[in-house]
């Protein structure tokens, strides 16, 4: 604060004037940045800050967290750190952007399909601005997917309401849990999301870090809260349901129709995710305009976590860091980009099939990434025209990604996931021998890069060659599954407030829509279309 002393006079026991002096004292502000071992204790931080600043009495939050291990003689954590002092000169810390939520009691209804965060947070909003919401999800609630989920690695049997890509919290919720966003302007709203989850049960490092992370453990446990809070408010949730028609009236949407009832509203927001096929060809079924766009296929990478902290610090295990991370990109053939994509240090690969006879695989890893193995997609960017050798329909290029997810299940009759070491595929040599994995549904040695178009083989194969120049022993690791899910092949075509064009009360949000990708940017979607809608 900054302001003046005041005084205010008052007749006290017998008449005595007592003077009662009120000083606000003006606290100072300042940023530094300073460099901490990987182990750092915060006796060392408040020690490096008063030696830099000159102070005795202060108070600090770390702003900002980033590993810096380009030398692994000097490996160290970067620290953005927020100082606040009455020995420094200037005004306080600016306040960050905040969403502000109007409340007031409104009598209209609102149907959100999918409880993914795009989904869930235009709910939430929505609902503490008045609004009375419904969310309906067509998988079931965390506890009982979870359940679903440990049967099918034990037994290979698919269970379409509980599995990883569909029920509470979305796809998100058995993954790593990352929460990195390269979208620009989602400032409030990505501040919005970061204090709920926090307040849900997220560790409060991911304010600060660069690379946050809650892991599934914790996320299956903050979906849980964000449910009850939810449901505190008014909102209603109803698991296995799913929306499988709209009815129109006069170019307007009036109900949401599920296997068991008809649901009248003002308002509808579909947030699909990136799998619900079937969502989307009901949506185009009703007029709703989509467009075919860019998108990225390949496998995941597969090494021991100690290898890959070797390659990165120098050492299998450093002090105070979970697990090392990598990052890695390519030019690939010049016209396809290879990237990793989604890498989980210390995680699993898991069977992340979004039907039965359909094979794909995803990662996951828990909050402590202290698993035996890392992995990461390893995929080159695409364009569904390019692939089906024509300019194709949207209906067409999900048609075309779903055979490509269905021949993986046919080679494999299952849910075995094909392979190949990242050398066999260099040298096309055919592979024999199984390794150790974290995938619990068993490999099958597959010609990989005859699985996959040969566009994106070719690409793959010289991405994979800088990844072994850039990562050493990268190409010890090993390839497996079919790595689909990293966008949507479709967009739909939506006005600037996300309605979705030619509809004046219907809105896709998310990843699904084609204008999110990942838990925070599908998230803060999300909450800018129900903004939208209360301005609206």
């Amino acid at each position: 604060m900054n302001h003046k002393g005041t005084q205010r006079i008052h007749k006290g026991h017998k008449g005595v004037v007592i003077r009662n002096l009120f000083i606000f004292v003006r606290m100072g502000y300042k940023i530094v940045e300073i460099k901490v071992p990987p182990d750092y204790t915060d006796t060392e931080i408040r020690s490096k800050i008063a030696k830099e600043l000159h102070l005795k009495e202060f108070t600090w939050q770390i702003d900002a967290k980033s590993l810096d291990a380009r030398k692994k003689g000097n490996i160290h954590w970067l620290l953005r750190i927020a100082v606040t002092s009455k020995e420094l000169p200037g005004a306080e810390q600016d306040p960050c952007a905040v969403l502000e939520i109007p409340y007031r009691k409104r009598n209209e209804r609102v149907v959100i399909a999918g409880s993914g965060p795009a989904g869930f947070f235009a709910a939430y909003v929505l609902q503490k601005t008045g609004f009375e919401t419904i969310i309906l999800e067509r998988g079931a609630e965390v506890n009982r997917r979870a359940e679903g989920i440990e049967n099918f690695e034990k037994t290979g049997e698919f269970n379409p309401v509980a599995n990883y890509s569909f029920g509470e919290g979305g796809a998100g919720t058995f993954s790593d849990g990352k929460l990195t966003s390269r979208s620009k302007h989602i400032s409030p709203e990505r501040e919005f999301f970061l204090q709920t989850y926090v307040e849900a049960g997220a560790p409060e490092e991911i304010r600060y870090m660069t690379h946050p992370h809650v892991g599934s453990d914790n996320l299956k446990i903050v979906v849980q809260n964000l449910r009850e809070k939810y449901k505190e408010m008014g909102g209603e949730i109803r698991f296995e349901t799913e929306l499988l028609d709209l009815s129109i009236e006069n170019g307007k949407i009036t109900e949401a129709i599920t296997g068991s009832e008809a649901i009248r509203a003002d308002h509808f927001i579909i947030a699909p995710g990136h799998s619900s096929y079937e969502t989307y060809r009901m949506l185009m079924k009703k007029g709703v305009a989509f467009r075919t766009k860019g998108f990225a296929l390949g496998c995941r990478a597969e090494h021991l976590q100690t290898d890959i902290n070797r390659a990165q610090w120098g050492t299998g295990q450093l002090p105070g860091v979970k697990a090392a991370e990598y990052r890695v990109t390519s030019d690939g053939d010049g016209k396809h980009p290879v990237y990793s994509f989604c890498m989980c240090p210390g995680g699993i690969v898991v069977p992340a099939a979004t039907y039965s006879h359909t094979n794909t695989v995803n990662g996951m890893s828990q909050y402590s990434r202290d698993g035996r193995f890392s992995n990461a997609g390893c995929v080159a960017g695409v364009h569904p025209d390019e692939l089906a050798g024509r300019k194709v329909t949207p209906l067409e290029a999900l048609q075309w990604l779903e055979d490509l997810e269905h021949s993986f299940y046919a080679f494999s009759e299952g849910y075995r996931a094909p392979f190949c070491s990242i050398e066999d595929f260099l040298n096309s040599k055919e592979p024999h021998r199984i390794p150790e994995t974290s995938y619990p549904l068993g490999l099958k040695p597959a010609l990989l890069w005859n699985m996959l178009p040969p566009t994106v083989t070719a690409s793959i194969r010289k991405g994979l060659a800088d990844f072994s120049r850039k990562i050493k022993g990268y190409e010890k690791g090993n390839l497996m599954g079919l790595e689909s899910k990293t966008s949507s092949p479709i967009q739909v075509i939506r006005e600037q407030n996300g309605l979705c064009s030619g509809f004046d009360n219907l809105f896709l949000a998310g990843e699904g829509s084609g204008y999110a990708g990942g838990i925070v940017s599908s998230a803060a979607d999300g909450i800018k279309i129900a903004m939208n809608l209360v301005r609206k």
